[in-house]
């Protein structure tokens, strides 16, 4: 698998993740087509600002993507992660894979210090690759998810300072 940062030629496959109902449905919904154009574009200008924004690819077919970056989360800024298979490429550890790689990157490159992942208490494999990866679960806690929904998510941490951070 490679990854690649996210360019404007990546419309239908954010249409893929972002717009179906079983693909956002951990995600708080799926949001209008109409809006992913101007999505990838802000990801991308987001890229060349120093967000991390990658493609996941497996023989030249993108299969998802993973993300890293900071945001205001409650007065303080925090860097989190997130990422999203394709059904047809799930269950197969690319998630988990790609997430793995983008963490050794920024463990190596000393990009970030903790980075924070929240997945919805209900997804089972992202939680899966949560705990896999060394994150430490502090909390349960309701954050806003695709289209402002509210959505109840485990909150884990881990410290890339950490010798069991990968």
């Amino acid at each position: 698998m490679q990854l690649r940062p996210v360019t404007l030629d990546d419309v239908a496959l954010y249409e893929r993740m972002r717009c179906d109902p079983a693909m956002t449905a951990e995600l708080g919904g799926p949001v209008p087509r109409e809006g992913i154009p101007a999505k990838v574009a802000r990801d991308v200008a987001d890229v060349e600002a120093g967000a991390w924004i990658f493609i996941a690819e497996e023989d030249d077919r993108a299969v998802g993507h993973v993300c890293i970056w900071d945001h205001d989360e409650d007065g303080e800024v925090i860097t989190e992660i997130g990422w999203m298979v394709l059904p047809e490429f799930q269950g197969r550890g690319l998630g988990r894979e790609a997430t793995r790689a983008i963490l050794e990157r920024a463990r190596t490159e000393d990009r970030w210090d903790v980075v924070h992942a929240f997945p919805a208490v209900t997804n089972a494999p992202s939680n899966g690759i949560c705990r896999s990866l060394g994150f430490e679960l502090v909390e349960e806690r309701t954050v806003l998810g695709f289209n402002d929904r509210p959505l109840r998510t485990n909150h884990w941490r881990l410290d890339l300072r950490s010798a069991a951070a990968p």
